[in-house]
């Protein structure tokens, strides 16, 4: 039986195109689309709502099946109860609906993805880095191991951050339960790797964290500098040292910087009898802020004590506390370091006698072997290499009785040193330093073998002035900051900087050579230095001092420092005023002034003595 033919309609597909490309099928589609797009415009709330609807109602159906039985019947009658309360109150159906309508619009919302995960490029450094730690990370023979060639990073980086510039910020990183995190040489290792992939120039901080086998890598900011000497808020006898990051310190302290007020973490140093580190050890590179911590502390210290200098450089760097208030003296030479810190040695043997004999007499120690007395020595190894030359003692030797005694007689010894000198410092000035401070670029070992520990950041090649690390006995390292306290004296200071430290010193006592008396002395009288408070006798000392017949008067504190010859003995080693500040250092340099009527004056230290003829 013949097949018939198809219709031609359905064997040719030119009516067909012809269809499809006429200009009403075009049209149609045209309103079909439009109508389409209305409609949507229209009923978007309502698609919104009831796309919310829908995700509440999966949202209540996961609840349900995630209760347990046991507590489905209380969870249904709870619900039915919300839903009686509800149909009871007034309006509660309409507020119901409108609450419940509102709830729908918001869990229906569009939602913009979040991006989650690195980008390509940070991705790419994560990779490397990983790459790089292989070697360090991963022995032969592992069966699971957490770092191999072409491994998973993200199993090794469980947290990851980038700044804006796309520079790694924050890293944390798990490691093998095998690798030897308990030796420094394995951390460093690490350390250096982590220090060189995630970007030089910049310094990091490593928390190492043995319970859980984790690292954690920070990048830290720089610390501030516009932080210029001021009166810090502190209590008697805590000096600020400088300032660190504010996550390694629980307080803060109310600063000006530039022109605005902040809070600061600060280095707080604690000194005095309940101290554990009442004496301080700073050491660094010439120019890298030594001597501005020293004069820093002398600052500060002169709030509530006296102070003792001795420049062994010899640079006139503490020119401005000479003649001040509470600045017992400011010596440069070997002469007058030798003598002053005779006198220092003396006078901490004498307070811890008083104090003794007053705690045995069932009495408070005198007033004056309360006053904090500082002694501050920059540079002493310079001294000692010129008293070698003459013949003569190691001024250090003087500072063993300070630094042995001094926390019980309330006597603190700061000393600054070059690192290249630093072997030069006697045993008792390393023996009893426990605050430290290392100033200027210093190697990992230098930090090392200068505060007990190495420091958990990496150290930079270029620092500002001040710049260095801090730690107090046993305590963490920290990296400080010492604040701005150029030599208002020096031409290359700057007026702000220049202001900020003649404001903090104290009144002038002593006028400067050349200058007229601090005050007239019209009539002359003879004076007993035994009975009058408010004058001192310079006594130079030229044989020893008989210590044990050192006593304290009872009437103003103070006692007499007489030459132990024959058969005078001493009863004292300084006379003290009415403010109750040390005496005058016994040996040091003495200038003679004239007043109106022509008689002598005796300059010692801080304070005119008047010295009557005959």
């Amino acid at each position: 039986m013949a097949r018939r033919p198809l219709p031609r309609i359905l064997t040719s597909g030119q009516p067909l195109a012809r269809m499809a490309n006429s200009a009403s099928l075009a049209r149609s589609r045209e309103l079909a689309r439009t109508a389409a797009d209305s409609a949507s415009d229209v009923f978007h709330p309502l698609i919104i709502i009831a796309r919310g609807l829908r995700r509440l109602g999966a949202a209540g159906r996961g609840r349900w099946v995630a209760t347990p039985r046991e507590h489905r019947g209380p969870m249904a009658f709870f619900v039915g109860a919300c839903v009686l309360v509800v149909c009871l109150v007034p309006y509660g159906p309409l507020l119901a609906l409108i609450t419940l309508m509102g709830a729908g619009a918001w869990a229906g919302r569009e939602r913009t993805p979040v991006e989650t995960g690195p980008g390509e490029a940070a991705t790419e450094r994560l990779r490397a880095l990983y790459e790089a730690l292989v070697p360090y990370l991963s022995v032969d023979g592992d069966p699971s191991p957490l770092y191999a060639p072409d491994g998973d990073w993200e199993r090794a980086f469980p947290e990851y951050a980038f700044d804006d510039s796309g520079r790694l910020e924050r890293l944390q990183l798990k490691y093998p339960a095998y690798f030897t995190d308990g030796e420094d040489g394995a951390r460093a290792r690490i350390e250096q790797v982590l220090y060189a992939k995630a970007g030089r120039g910049r310094e990091y901080h490593f928390a190492w964290d043995e319970l859980t086998n984790q690292l954690t890598l920070t990048a830290l900011g720089p610390l501030p500098t516009d932080i210029t000497a001021q009166r810090f808020v502190t209590s008697p006898g805590e000096l600020v040292l400088g300032f660190t990051d504010p996550d390694f310190v629980q307080r803060t302290l109310p600063v000006t910087g530039g022109e605005e007020t902040r809070d600061a973490p600060p280095v707080v140093w604690r000194t005095g009898p309940r101290s554990t580190e009442p004496h301080l050890l700073a050491l660094g590179q010439p120019g890298t802020g030594a001597t501005t911590l020293l004069r820093s502390l002398a600052l500060q210290a002169l709030q509530h004590g006296d102070v003792l200098v001795i420049d062994g450089g010899g640079t006139g760097e503490y020119g401005c506390l000479a003649g001040r208030r509470g600045v017992l003296g400011v010596e440069s030479g070997l002469a007058g370091a030798l003598a002053t810190l005779e006198w220092a040695s003396h006078e901490t043997e004498r307070r811890l006698i008083a104090a003794n004999r007053a705690r045995q007499a069932g009495r408070p120690a005198p007033d004056d072997t309360r006053r904090p007395l500082w002694i501050i020595a920059d540079r002493p190894t310079a001294l000692a290499h010129i008293a070698s030359a003459e013949g003569r003692e190691d001024p250090q030797e003087w500072l063993q009785v300070p630094l042995r005694h001094g926390r019980a007689a309330h006597v603190t010894v700061v000393v600054a040193e070059h690192f290249e000198s630093a072997e030069l410092l006697s045993e008792p000035v390393r023996a009893h330093t426990k605050a430290r401070v290392v100033l200027g670029p210093a190697t990992a070992e230098e930090v090392r073998a200068v505060l007990g520990a190495p420091p958990h950041t990496t150290p930079i090649a270029q620092v500002p002035p001040g710049r260095g690390y801090a730690r107090l006995g046993t305590a963490a390292v920290l990296r400080l900051q010492v604040p701005a306290t150029p030599d208002p004296l020096d031409d290359a200071t700057g007026q702000a900087h220049r202001e900020a430290v003649l404001a903090l010193l104290p009144e002038r006592t002593v006028p400067a050579d050349g200058a007229g008396p601090a005050e007239p002395v019209d009539a002359p009288q003879p004076v007993d230095v035994r009975k009058a408070g408010d004058v001192r006798k310079p006594v130079e000392i030229r044989k020893p001092v008989d210590i044990r017949k050192v006593d304290a008067r009872k009437s103003g504190g103070a006692a007499a420092v007489e030459p132990a010859d024959g058969a005078a003995a001493a009863e004292g080693a300084t006379q003290d005023g009415e403010d109750g500040s040390a005496g005058e250092p016994v040996g040091a340099a003495v200038r003679a002034a004239h007043g109106k009527g022509g008689e002598p004056r005796v300059v010692n230290g801080s304070a005119d003595a008047s010295r009557p003829e005959g």
